[in-house]
């Protein structure tokens, strides 16, 4: 059975059909992490899901009517639209690959398990110099990383001009890159 739109659903869509650009703003603003974090973990590029990203919001601007809002949430028309893309893109890189490495795609070295173990350490090792920041850069790293949030977002939530939280990200991963150097070296 659908399930018809929330009235904010409908109500931005209304303005996006009329040629509002202040409502695909707040469409964007609203649903731009969940589109680009879902395309980053089918493509697992981020080039690729920020241009996924910024192709469904092109075409929900050009074709608004193609959404429906009685048959559901502008979220999830948006999210599916999303998948479908970097599925798309998933695939036809793999045909590529396929025609133009052929034969030699099946002779791939066999996976080892301690590339599972090193990855697995990496992550730790990431994970604890994300935690030896002050809280000051740590949180704004967190929620744009980890929560997917834009730097829009994360000025929001933490209450701090838009600047301040792309400094603050910038200076906490410049942090993180130098202390895992240091701890490499």
């Amino acid at each position: 059975m659908p399930v018809e739109a929330p009235y904010d659903d409908r109500l931005l869509h209304q303005r996006v059909v009329g040629g509002d650009e202040s409502a695909l703003g707040e469409v964007y603003d609203r649903l731009s992490a969940l589109i680009y974090g879902l395309s980053l973990r089918v493509t697992r590029d981020r080039v690729i899901a920020e241009d996924i990203t910024q192709e469904v919001f092109l075409a929900f601007w050009e074709r608004p009517l193609a959404y429906d809002p009685e048959r559901g949430t502008l979220r999830a028309w948006l999210a599916t639209i999303a998948h479908r893309r970097g599925v798309d893109h998933v695939r036809a890189e793999e045909r590529r690959r396929v025609s133009v490495l052929g034969p030699k795609l099946f002779e791939r070295e066999p996976v080892r398990p301690e590339d599972d173990v090193l990855a697995a350490e990496e992550a730790e090792r990431v994970r604890q110099a994300v935690t030896s920041l002050p809280e000051g850069l740590r949180r704004p790293v967190e929620l744009a990383y980890f929560g997917g949030r834009t730097y829009r977002q994360v000025s929001e939530e933490l209450g701090v001009p838009e600047g301040t939280a792309k400094s603050r990200i910038r200076l906490a991963l410049r942090r993180l890159a130098d202390a895992l150097a240091e701890e490499e070296g």
